[in-house]
């Protein structure tokens, strides 16, 4: 019997170890992804269109700057996106890249194609695996290049981030393909006409605004989304800028029209323009307000009309804040 009792214990540590060896050697991956035909532009007008999505609808001037920093974006300056704030998620800390043209700790050694390749395939230039925090994979060639070519035309700032580190959580979910890409659709626009139209709003909402990826509950393990889309519930961390204290979080509030629980049901065009151009109400609202301000009213009134058709989802969200 004791035999027994210490061939099973052998057993065990054998498949443990041999478990973690697997998972130490096969978690990082080396991925494929096609390179898009992307050539940044030194066209002032197209470089204009950048840094309009990038400070306005896209607003990756959010999360692309220095954690100390955000007050500035907020009050409306734009300043150059040299990365630094830091997510802490279940599977490992995350800190987002200097996109700035410096070429020891931003840019300026990666190429237009490897760039347009991380943002649509969500795989960076040393072919690793990007989380997908980025839902931009479906934006136009014309807005993927206008973003790049603004990349390009600021000042090289010098800020060495921190590397992503996934824990050993992480490096499981990796290993086992609970982390996944996200790609591109297969046919990706060239262009797309700007208009005040619900298929406009479709685009902007889902392929540059990124309103989906806050209001529609998603497993932060895997990055994958659970429930309905445009649903809310999804429960965020107070802005660190806003000076909260550590443990205030919010809840995304239902954007469908349901009657009862969707709160696109009780607004006209004229009051949810008026409500983004007024910006931020509660001080620590992890959402862009700014940048969404900062959007023209064509693009407001086709976002507009584009939440007004979605189909009405009950989810009854009971506060905005905890």
């Amino acid at each position: 019997m004791k035999k027994i009792i210490i061939y099973i214990f052998l057993s065990i540590v054998v498949f443990i170890l041999m478990f973690f060896g697997y998972i130490n050697l096969s978690w990082d991956k080396n991925l494929d992804a096609p390179y898009p035909k992307i050539v940044a532009s030194n066209d002032s007008s197209i470089v204009e269109l950048g840094s309009y999505l990038i400070y306005g609808p896209a607003h990756c001037a959010y999360c692309h700057v220095p954690t100390e920093q955000k007050n500035k974006v907020v009050a409306g300056e734009k300043i150059p996106l040299s990365g630094g704030t830091t997510f802490n998620l279940p599977i490992g800390t995350f800190t987002t890249p200097n996109l700035t043209p410096d070429e020891e700790t931003g840019i300026g050694n990666i190429s237009d194609e490897e760039l347009a390749r991380s943002i649509r395939y969500s795989v960076n230039h040393n072919n690793k695996l990007m989380f997908p925090f980025m839902l931009y994979q479906d934006l136009t060639d014309e807005h993927l290049t206008a973003i790049i070519s603004f990349l390009r035309s600021q000042k090289p700032i010098f800020n060495d981030v921190p590397s992503n580190e996934y824990n050993l959580l992480g490096k499981i979910y990796s290993s086992l393909g609970f982390l996944k890409q996200v790609t591109a659709s297969k046919n990706i626009a060239k262009t797309i006409v700007k208009d005040s139209t619900k298929e406009y709003g479709k685009y902007l909402v889902n392929s540059v605004a990124n309103c989906i990826y806050c209001h529609t509950n998603q497993n932060m393990k895997t990055g994958e989304f659970i429930n309905k889309p445009f649903a809310g519930g999804r429960i965020l961390d107070a802005e660190p800028f806003s000076g909260l204290q550590k443990g205030y979080e919010y809840i995304t509030p239902n954007l469908t029209t349901d009657n009862e629980t969707g709160i696109m049901a009780f607004w006209s065009e004229k009051d949810f323009i008026r409500r983004f151009k007024s910006g931020r109400i509660h001080v620590g609202s992890p959402m862009p307000w700014e940048a969404f301000a900062r959007m023209d009213e064509v693009d407001m009134k086709a976002i507009y009309r584009y939440l007004k058709s979605l189909e009405p989802v009950r989810n009854k969200i009971n506060r905005v804040y905890r």
